[in-house]
């Protein structure tokens, strides 16, 4: 893995916190397949970094089954690792139905609330050269349009700021609100010491 913010400390982030969490459904929860699907759930992401179509959890998917498969598990785990890893990512269309899958899709939302999840933003933001704000022609910071060019900014309203209300277990919804208040804070305190108007009047000078 070489995204910073996909490495594989986030793996054992993620494997560790859902480990938790089932702790709480131990009569329901397949550990086996909630493990193995938590330390495979993002090996699709270089596919998707060479080629942004991609979609990482389906490819990620497909490639756990086949490995799997290779290794002699039988095909019932290898669909239910399939399922887990294919409904991570947060599609309308592809929602986790089985615990082990809504464990694993809280657990790795959890990874991006609070300061880790600003901090995994940041790195990944300039991996691939985006900034931290823009600016439209009038030198005004872009904050909610959706049409504004990628930055953390843009990430952060359409992404950090409303995963809160998008998890399955009460024990992962609880953890997130706890850390909810510092990510808003940080937005907040962002904003607040961007000064455009004093970047205009200094490109005025040199003009």
């Amino acid at each position: 893995m070489n995204d910073a913010a996909h490495d594989i400390l986030h793996v054992y982030r993620v494997a560790n916190q859902a480990m938790l969490i089932a702790q709480n459904y131990e009569n329901d929860v397949d550990n086996d397949v909630l493990l193995i699907s938590c330390l495979l759930h993002d090996i699709g992401r270089k596919a998707q970094f060479e080629n942004p179509t991609l979609c990482h959890a389906q490819v990620g998917a497909d490639m756990a089954y086949q490995f799997l498969g290779s290794l002699g598990f039988e095909e019932d785990f290898c669909n239910k690792v399939h399922h887990c890893i294919k409904s991570h990512r947060y599609r309308k269309n592809n929602t986790p139905e089985s615990i082990e899958a809504k464990i694993l899709f809280d657990s790795d939302k959890l990874d991006i609330t609070g300061a880790l999840g600003i901090s995994r933003t940041l790195l990944y933001k300039g991996q691939v050269n985006e900034p931290l704000y823009a600016v439209d022609e009038n030198n005004v910071v872009y904050t909610t349009e959706a049409t504004q060019p990628e930055s953390f900014i843009k990430e952060y309203h359409f992404k950090l700021s409303k995963v809160y209300d998008k998890f399955y277990t009460k024990e992962a919804f609880s953890i997130a609100q706890k850390r909810k208040k510092l990510t808003e804070s940080f937005y907040e305190e962002l904003i607040s010491e961007i000064d455009t108007q004093e970047i205009c009047n200094i490109l005025d000078v040199l003009q």
